[in-house]
């Protein structure tokens, strides 16, 4: 279910892989067969290397896209020599499937910020700002009388990782002795980021119950 990779080539010397819509590439470069190891029933190959290039026109890309791809670099500079761990055409397919897994998340990461920034103002969110790998959200709430900037920093990690997190209150009394306990208790997983904002709304800024 994370097959996230097109193949765009396979030959004698290399196999080009895409990633996320083409805005990654991966270049695998074969050497010398191995003798009496077998991948696909032929002879297995050594990897000489494995380098991976952004496609994507940053000035062009919406913010969504831009966080998605730094995060994806990101994953992929944290693993170090990819080369010590894929020495082998036989290894290729778990580092697929590590990338698959970490681009399926980031990818669905930016499905939410997109929609949070067409849908957002159902939850009192007023804008959505991306900045490097943090992203501001800007809650506005007149019943509430509250405006707030709520920043989260993310990581390759997300959604299995809680979110560091600042406060910043413009208006009323919310800050962060408020809104700690209503992101704590929102568990981490699929659709992370879209859970705690409706419930930072559900708790805080629909007024007194």
């Amino acid at each position: 279910s994370f097959t996230e990779w097109e193949l765009v080539d396979w030959s004698e010397h290399q196999a080009v892989f895409n990633f996320l819509y083409d805005s990654v590439m991966l270049t695998v470069v074969f050497g010398p067969p191995i003798d009496g190891e077998l991948f696909a029933s032929r002879p297995s190959r050594h990897i000489i290397s494995l380098d991976f290039e952004s496609c994507l026109d940053e000035e062009q890309a919406p913010p969504s896209s831009c966080l998605v791809l730094r995060l994806i670099f990101q994953f992929i500079e944290s693993r170090g020599n990819w080369q010590e761990k894929c020495p082998t055409v036989c290894y290729l397919s778990r580092a697929l499937f590590d990338i698959s897994l970490v681009v399926n998340r980031c990818r669905i990461l930016g499905d939410e910020l997109e929609f949070l920034k067409r849908w957002g103002a159902k939850f009192h969110l007023l804008e959505t700002d991306v900045k490097d790998t943090e992203v501001k959200l800007v809650f506005s709430s007149t019943v509430a009388f509250a405006k707030f900037d709520l920043t989260l920093a993310l990581s390759h990690d997300y959604p299995s990782a809680v979110l560091p997190f600042s406060v910043h209150t413009r208006i009323g009394n919310i800050g962060e002795k408020e809104i700690a306990p209503v992101l704590s208790s929102v568990p981490v997983g699929h659709h992370y980021l879209r859970r705690i904002v409706a419930s930072i709304n559900h708790n805080l800024l629909l007024g007194p119950k």
